[in-house]
C-alpha cells in the first residue's frame, strides 16, 4: 500500500511539474526573408525592448537551417508548422500541375475562398485544437497563403484583403470576421498605418547599408538632397503601400494585440497559440535587396513595434506565462545588381520555350511543356503517352538538356528522385523538397547568387545556399533560459518542441527532434 501511494505521489508530482512548465500562451513570430546574421548585424541600432530583449534574455540557436532546396514562403511555413520536410508535408510551392488534367492547382484556392484544401500534414495549430480542448489558435498574416499554410485546417485565421486593405477571413474558417474586426474595417483603421512618405528612422550616418531608392534619408544637407535614391517602386494601392513598407508589420502586430485581448488568449491554464506572419520584410527585401537602407530601416521600425508588442503580451497574460519563438521562413539572396556589374539572371519563360523547341525537334511538334514554377518543370504526360514514349527517358533527356543553360548547376529527373535515395550533397536537399504527386518532372538548382527574372524582384529565396537556408531561431520566456546554442539545428524541430512545451502530441507528420534546451 505504501509503495502504491508512493508511485501515485510521484506521478502526481510529475503532472504538476509538467503543468507548471506549460506556458499559457505560445506566440510564434515569423519575419519574412530574415537572414540568420541579421539579428547580430543590426544589433547596435536596436533598442533594448525588441529584438535584443529576445536575444539577450532567451535561448538563441546560432546555426538553425532548412535542409532542402525549395526555401520559399509557403514551403517553409509548412515545415515550421508541421515539423516535416516538403517531401512529407507535400507543400512544394504556391501552385503545381495536376498530371491527369494538365491544369494548375493553386495551393490555397477553393470554392469558398482561401483555405487549407490541399494541405496534407496537420499543423501545430490543428494539433493543439484537437488535443487540448478549450484552447485557441489564432493566425494573422498580410497574405492569405501565409495565413492559411501556417494555420492549417482550423482556428481563427485572418489576412488583408487586397481591394480595401481590410482584415478578412473566408467561409472555410468562419462565416464572417468578428464584430471587433468588422468595426475596425468600417473605420478603415488600417489606413492610419500608411504614411505619405517613408523616411529613415535614424540619422543617415547610423546606417550600415548604403544603397537606397525610395526612402527619404533623414539628416541630409541641401547639397546632397537629390544625389541619392533613384526610385524603384510605384505602389498602386493601399494594399501595396502596406506590403512594401514597414506599415505592414505595424498593422499585423496591432491586430495581434487586439486578438490577445479580444480572445483572452492565455487567460486560463490551457495553452493557446498565436501565429504572427510578417510578410512585408520579404516584399521589401525582394524589391530593394538585403543591402538596402530600406531593409535596414524596416528592421529598426519593426524592432520598435516588436518592443511594444512584447510589453503588451507579457503584461496581458497572467504571471507573464508566455513563450515567444522568433524565426523566419527563409533568408534571401544578394541583390542581382549589388556587385560592380549586374549579375545574370535565369529567364523561366525563355527556358520553357527552348525546352519545348528541343522536344519538338526530338519527338515531333506538340505542347510538351505544361508549366514552370519554383525550379520545377512539368511535362505533358498525356502527350508523352499518346506518342508511345517512355516518361523516364523523356525526363532524363530534358534534365541533361537543361544543364546547357547558363545559371543551372543541377537538374534532376523526377524518376531519379522516386527510385533512388540520395543521402548527402545537393541531391539530398533536392530530394527533401520532392513530393512525387506534385513536384515537376525536372527539378532545377541554380548556381550561387543566381535568381529568376521576376517583376519587382531584385533579391529572392528558393535555393539550398546559406543565404536562403540559414535563419534566426530564438525562444524567449517560459521554458527558455538565457543561453546561446551553437550546434546545427534543423527547422523541423520547432513544431515538435512547441508541442512538447504545450503538453500535447507533436503534429502527426513531424520528423524533427525536440530541442532539449526548451522542452525535455
Amino acid at each position: 500500500m505504501t509503495k502504491k501511494f508512493f508511485l501515485y505521489a510521484i506521478a502526481a508530482l510529475g503532472a504538476l511539474q509538467s503543468a507548471a512548465a506549460q506556458p499559457r500562451l505560445i506566440v510564434q513570430i515569423v519575419v519574412g526573408s530574415m537572414r540568420g546574421e541579421d539579428l547580430d548585424r543590426y544589433a547596435e541600432n536596436f533598442g533594448e525592448g525588441g529584438f535584443r530583449r529576445l536575444t539577450e534574455g532567451g535561448t538563441v540557436y546560432a546555426d538553425s537551417r532548412y535542409d532542402y532546396l525549395q526555401t520559399t514562403t509557403p514551403v517553409s511555413l509548412a515545415t515550421l508548422t508541421t515539423g516535416a520536410m516538403p517531401s512529407t508535408h507535400g507543400v512544394i510551392g504556391s501552385r503545381w500541375v495536376d498530371y491527369t488534367t494538365n491544369r494548375t492547382v493553386e495551393l490555397t484556392a477553393g470554392r469558398k475562398g482561401p483555405g487549407a484544401y490541399h494541405l496534407i500534414a496537420p499543423t501545430l495549430a490543428e494539433t493543439l485544437l484537437r488535443h487540448a480542448p478549450g484552447s485557441r489558435a489564432v493566425t494573422i498574416a498580410p497574405e492569405a497563403v501565409s495565413a492559411v499554410v501556417t494555420a492549417g485546417h482550423g482556428g481563427e485565421v485572418f489576412w488583408l484583403d487586397s481591394a480595401r486593405c481590410d482584415w478578412v477571413t473566408s467561409p472555410y474558417y468562419a462565416a464572417e470576421v468578428p464584430e471587433w474586426i468588422a468595426r475596425s474595417n468600417r473605420e478603415r483603421y488600417n489606413l492610419s498605418y500608411i504614411s505619405g512618405e517613408w523616411r529613415t528612422l535614424l540619422e543617415r550616418g547610423r546606417y550600415l547599408n548604403t544603397r537606397n531608392y525610395d526612402i527619404a534619408l533623414s539628416g541630409k544637407s541641401k547639397k546632397d538632397k537629390d544625389q541619392s535614391g533613384s526610385g524603384r517602386l510605384k505602389l498602386r494601392s493601399d494594399f501595396e503601400r502596406m506590403l512594401y513598407t514597414p506599415a505592414g508589420n505595424t498593422a499585423v502586430l496591432g491586430l495581434a494585440k487586439q486578438a490577445i485581448a479580444q480572445y483572452r488568449l492565455g487567460e486560463d491554464k490551457i495553452p493557446d497559440l498565436l501565429n504572427v506572419c510578417l510578410d512585408s520584410p520579404r516584399r521589401i527585401s525582394e524589391a530593394y535587396g538585403p543591402e538596402s537602407i530600406e531593409v535596414e530601416d524596416m528592421y529598426y521600425r519593426l524592432d520598435r513595434d516588436l518592443a511594444d508588442f512584447l510589453t503588451f503580451v507579457f503584461a496581458q497574460v497572467k504571471d507573464g506565462s508566455v513563450t515567444v519563438v522568433l524565426t523566419s521562413d527563409h533568408g534571401t539572396s544578394p541583390a542581382f545588381d549589388a556587385g560592380a556589374e549586374e549579375a545574370d539572371r535565369f529567364n523561366p519563360r525563355q527556358f520553357e520555350v527552348i525546352v519545348n523547341g528541343f522536344l519538338n525537334v526530338r519527338y515531333g511538334v506538340g505542347d510538351w511543356v505544361v508549366d514552370y514554377s519554383d525550379k520545377c518543370l512539368w511535362l505533358n504526360h498525356n502527350l508523352i503517352y499518346e506518342r508511345g514514349l517512355n516518361l523516364a527517358e523523356v525526363q532524363n533527356e530534358v534534365a541533361i538538356f537543361a544543364m546547357q543553360f547558363s545559371g543551372i548547376s543541377h537538374a534532376l529527373a523526377a524518376t531519379a528522385m522516386r527510385t533512388s535515395y540520395f543521402g548527402s550533397g545537393y541531391a539530398r536537399r533536392m530530394q527533401n523538397s520532392f513530393y512525387p504527386r506534385r513536384s515537376g518532372d525536372v527539378i532545377l538548382n541554380l548556381m550561387p547568387g543566381w535568381i529568376e527574372e521576376q517583376e519587382r524582384c531584385w533579391s529572392m529565396s528558393g535555393s539550398m545556399y546559406g543565404y536562403d537556408t540559414e535563419v534566426p531561431l530564438v525562444f524567449y520566456g517560459k521554458g527558455a533560459g538565457m543561453q546561446r546554442v551553437n550546434r546545427r539545428v534543423n527547422m523541423t524541430a520547432v513544431a515538435p518542441t512547441l508541442a512538447r512545451l504545450a503538453g500535447i502530441r507533436e503534429p502527426a507528420a513531424s520528423e524533427g527532434g525536440v530541442l532539449e534546451e526548451i522542452a525535455e
